[in-house]
């Protein structure tokens, strides 16, 4: 069973490269307001996060790899959004789609070490993918998922544009 998952994610992995080598508009916008999808994952330091367990927070589920030019340059905005916007009720959870036999976990952290990550990043599994990306036929990242305080999906950012995501938070916080 185990294989088998490690054979879907790895076919999603490569569907997600694939996808980013066809023209992909940073910052594309969309804002349906629908449930979003709760999840429980363990994040790189052990711990255990869920959506579920931030409701009433504003919360930027962040789909993202170590390969990604854009999502690398993501990273240092969110760092400084989580930081500025914290006390205000923000939340980011990052969600690494690295091939773990690629990037181990210690790799993982290193990484998050060496940009100053300070906000919760697990890796993906296949449901979250599932939940998230089902009705998706243009799935790229980075992608991210700005959910309000009622677990409502607020809009959906596909790339990266600069000052896009402060500018949608700061209508939700």
């Amino acid at each position: 069973m185990r294989d088998m998952n490690m054979i879907r994610l790895k076919t999603i992995l490569i569907l997600l490269v694939v996808s980013m080598l066809f023209p992909v508009g940073c910052g594309k916008e969309s804002g349906a307001r629908t449930p979003a999808p709760d999840f429980l994952l363990e994040e790189i330091t052990g711990a255990k996060v869920s959506l579920a367990g931030l409701k009433g927070k504003v919360v930027i589920v962040d789909f993202w790899a170590t390969w990604c030019p854009p999502c690398l340059m993501s990273i240092p905005e969110l760092v400084g959004l989580q930081e500025k916007y914290k006390g205000d009720g923000l939340t980011i959870v990052g969600i690494s789609v690295d091939d773990p036999e690629k990037v181990s976990d210690k790799d993982l952290a290193a990484f998050m070490e060496k940009t100053k990550i300070n906000y919760s990043v697990a890796r993906v599994d296949m449901r979250v993918l599932q939940d998230y990306f089902a009705n998706d036929s243009n799935m790229a990242i980075p992608t991210m998922f700005l959910i309000d305080r009622q677990g409502m999906i607020a809009e959906k950012k596909v790339g990266f544009a600069p000052g896009s995501v402060e500018k949608s938070i700061k209508k939700l916080l």
